[in-house]
Formats: C-alpha cells, sequence, structure tokens
C-alpha cells in the first residue's frame, strides 16, 4: 500500500468528523515547561518504534527547551502504549510513536480494542514508513520465497514464523500469506522484533515477517536472508531481494508506518507547534541520513494533523477488510 491520500470511507469520515470537532483542552500555560515530555514506544527496545522515538528525541529536546524521554510500553501488538497515550491527560506532556499495528491493523481484528483510532487521538503527523520483509537465517535451506512455500505445504503448520506480536501488522502478513498461498504457517508471537529476531538467529524459529529497520544490520553482515520485502518495487539498497508482488503475492504490498500522535483534546497550538517542530527534526541531515540507515521511507509529502487522522483512518478501515476476508479475529491478553 503506498502513502498516497485517497478518499475516505465513510466510516472513517464519520469519525475522523466528530474527532475534528472535539473541544480542546488547553495545555498548560507556556507550553513547554522543564517539565519532561514522555514519548511511548509501543515495542520493547530495537524495535522500529523504539529506534524511531530514540532517533527524534534528541531533535526535539532541543528545540522544546525540555527533555523527551522515551518510554517503552510494550505488549499486545503495541495496543498496551497507544492505550496507556489515549487516556493520558491532553496537556502536551505525553505522546506516542503511533504505529501501523495498533493504530491501523488492531481495528479490524480485535473486537474489544479499549480505544478509537480516530476519536481518542490527535494525529500530529507522520513520520515516515518502512517495508516489511519475510527474512530467515542466513544458512536456511529457503534459498527463495517458493523454497519457502514449497516446505510449508510438505508440513503444514510445522514452518513457523515469529512476529513482534499477536495483531500486529506482521502477524496479519504471515495469516495472509497463508491464506493467499494454500499453506498453514505456525505462528510464534513475540513481544516485538528484537526478542523474534534473537530466537530467530539462535534457531528457535526458522524465519519471521518484520519491518526491515531493525535487521538491516544482520542482512547486511549475511546473518539474515530476504526472501520477499513489501515495497511496490525492489529497494534501492537491495536490488536482489524480490518484492512479493513480483513474486505472485501484491496483496502483501504494504508497509509499517509511525507518526507522532497524542491523546484526544490537545491544544492546537501545542499540536501546531509540534507539528513544525517534527517537520525540522525529520528533516535534519543527520536525521535523514539515520533514517536512510535502517531504511525508513519518507511519505509523498508532509501529512498535516488532518491529512494523518485521515490517513490513519483510511488505512484501518482498508485493513480491517482484510483481516476480514482473512478470517482474523482475536482477544486481547
Amino acid at each position: 500500500m503506498k502513502l498516497t491520500r485517497r478518499t475516505i470511507l465513510a466510516g472513517s469520515a464519520a469519525a475522523l468528523g466528530s474527532s475534528l470537532a472535539a473541544p480542546a483542552v488547553k495545555a498548560s500555560p507556556g507550553w513547554p515547561t522543564k517539565q519532561p515530555i514522555k514519548l511511548i514506544a509501543t515495542f520493547p527496545p530495537g524495535g522500529t518504534a523504539d529506534t524511531i522515538s530514540r532517533i527524534l528525541a534528541p531533535k526535539l529536546s532541543a528545540a522544546l527547551g525540555t527533555q523527551v524521554v522515551v518510554e517503552n510500553r510494550p505488549g499486545a501488538g503495541g495496543t498496551i502504549g497507544s492505550d496507556l497515550a489515549a487516556k493520558a491527560a491532553p496537556d502536551g506532556y505525553t505522546l506516542v510513536i503511533s504505529h501501523a499495528s495498533p493504530l491501523g491493523i488492531a481495528p479490524g481484528i480485535y473486537p474489544k480494542l479499549p480505544y478509537n483510532v480516530i476519536t481518542d487521538f490527535t494525529h500530529v503527523t507522520l513520520i515516515g514508513h518502512t517495508p516489511n520483509v519475510l527474512i530467515v537465517p542466513g544458512d536456511s535451506p529457503y534459498k527463495t520465497l517458493a523454497d519457502y512455500i514449497a516446505a510449508a505445504k510438505a508440513k503444514p503448520d510445522e514452518i513457523a514464523f515469529g512476529s513482534s506480536g499477536i495483531g500486529s501488522n506482521t502477524h496479519l502478513m504471515g495469516e495472509l500469506l497463508g491464506s493467499l498461498a494454500g499453506i498453514k504457517l505456525k505462528h510464534v508471537p513475540y513481544r516485538g522484533s528484537a526478542p523474534s529476531l534473537q530466537d530467530m538467529l539462535a534457531g528457535a524459529i526458522p524465519s519471521m515477517f518484520d519491518p526491515i529497520t531493525t535487521n538491516v544490520p544482520h542482512i547486511n553482515s549475511g546473518k539474515v536472508r530476504l526472501l520477499a520485502v513489501s515495497s511496490d518495487k525492489r529497494l534501492d539498497m537491495y536490488p536482489n531481494a524480490p518484492t512479493f508482488a513480483e513474486q505472485g503475492f501484491p496483496k502483501l504490498t504494504t508497509s509499517t508506518w509511525v507518526g507522532v500522535s497524542g491523546p484526544k483534546g490537545m491544544s492546537p497550538d501545542v499540536v501546531a507547534r509540534l507539528y513544525d517542530e517534527l517537520q525540522k527534526a525529520y528533516k535534519a541531515p543527520e536525521v535523514v541520513e539515520r533514517f536512510k540507515d535502517v531504511v525508513l521511507l519518507p511519505g509523498d509529502k508532509p501529512m498535516t494533523p488532518a491529512e494523518y487522522t485521515a490517513f490513519v483512518g483510511e488505512f484501518a478501515t482498508l485493513w480491517a477488510g482484510v483481516s476480514k476476508s482473512a478470517g482474523i479475529e482475536l482477544e486481547l491478553g
């Protein structure tokens, strides 16, 4: 799925309208004071949300004149940290790295999700997106996606894949590949990318679906092999790695996107200041280089708060349809 604007579907449009009409709660006078700003990363250290948080936090700290502290609150595919952010005071001192899994995928698979991805948040802007990948250890017998699928057909429910948690977008990708390819894979959920990768490299699982961001060093060293990437075309960085689409699975063209959001009802003045500072931060040369290193790609253009809100709603609506078609419905633990 490309990060381009489309007409938002009716259900998301209704939710968007009610969100933008909600009265704003003013931040403390003189925001920000020297009080630290908490930036919630909804996955453990080493994952995409954490990596982006720690790239942005120092730039925001310098720009806002107060400390921006990254706080990891992982669990349930990012929904625990997202729920904490949704229920925080809308005073500008609690933000969250909004993420495709808890805000884009979760609404379609969790009937009892404790928050509404539109009306319970103030969405500030998109930061970027990174392709998802199917990876195996460098010494794996699976040299291609075709090898992997053939093995799964020969051994139903035996070929395992790790993901960053039940209900994450990487979990959904594994389930969707299984549905499209007519195979039964064994899902092994983790509390984030880093522990999943650690187990794969240790030989506990033979494969995993993951954003490419945290796997770049291992791909470059040869410890990890790319079987497929979810971008719409091959990555310049890895021209020999084929896309899912060119291997017969165009429905697996998607990405893990990240942005910055806060609780509903934040002051428009605070949102405007955050938006401006974030635009400056992720255009800074040193941040651009760090994003290139972890294959975080920019959107087509900067998204205003209203545009980012519409994007989140649209993505959630579209992927709810994918989840329904694949028959995926889960209970939050």
